[in-house]
């Protein structure tokens, strides 16, 4: 009887080339990953973010609080604090809706980290203003209708009043005919530029931009 070869039965040559490869992957992901490996790494993560000590002034109140490391300064002021008025828009920094102030600066606030800004000062919209006395800029929101829904608004009042200190100190934005001109003045493109970070879903633009027109001038 003449002996067969492998290749004269193609079938039985590819289920074995099959089973070697998923043997051989088989093999791989055990040793790659022992028994209990994934349990210890969990343990291991766990242990490493104690909660860290954290003091700053919120709204002109000093806050003593201990947060975990890895939270973002949004959440902070939301979940540790209940100053839900700065809201959470993408949490990615594209939106605006988080803006809040930063030692006079504006910021998205879920792109920073809470631990970061020990002794720092923070002004949310709910320290901007208060019932039966409302900020200028307020004031305008409410007389030009750039409310609309609301959600973004916390943002934009916010912003604009980061951004109108900004102007007052002389820094150009990607408009600005003159660059060393300390005294810019905020027209309609100025302004739709430098708010161009918050968006309006509910697209109240033209009511935003006058709103703050209204309160650059007077400013």
């Amino acid at each position: 009887m003449t002996p067969t070869c492998p290749t004269d039965h193609p079938a039985v040559l590819e289920t074995t080339r099959r089973d070697l490869l998923l043997a051989s992957g088989a093999a791989a992901v055990a040793t790659a990953f022992p028994p209990g490996v994934n349990q210890l790494h969990a343990q291991e993560a766990s242990q490493a973010f104690e909660p860290i000590p954290l003091r700053l002034s919120v709204n002109a109140n000093l806050v003593e609080l201990t947060v975990d490391p890895r939270m973002s300064l949004l959440d902070m002021l939301r979940e540790e604090l209940g100053l839900t008025g700065t809201k959470k828009g993408c949490d990615h920094g594209q939106c605006g809706a988080c803006t809040i102030l930063l030692n006079g600066r504006r910021v998205n606030a879920c792109l920073t980290l809470a631990v970061m800004h020990e002794g720092d000062e923070v002004r949310t919209i709910e320290g901007i203003g208060e019932p039966g006395k409302l900020h200028p800029l307020q004031t305008a929101f409410v007389a030009r209708d750039g409310y609309q829904c609301g959600y973004c608004t916390p943002g934009q009042i916010c912003s604009a009043l980061g951004m109108i200190e900004e102007a007052k100190q002389g820094w150009p934005s990607h408009v600005s005919a003159d660059v060393a001109q300390r005294d810019i003045a905020l027209t309609e493109a100025e302004i739709r530029e430098r708010m161009s970070g918050n968006i309006c879903r509910c697209a109240a633009y033209p009511n935003i931009v006058a709103a703050i027109r209204d309160v650059a001038v007077e400013a």
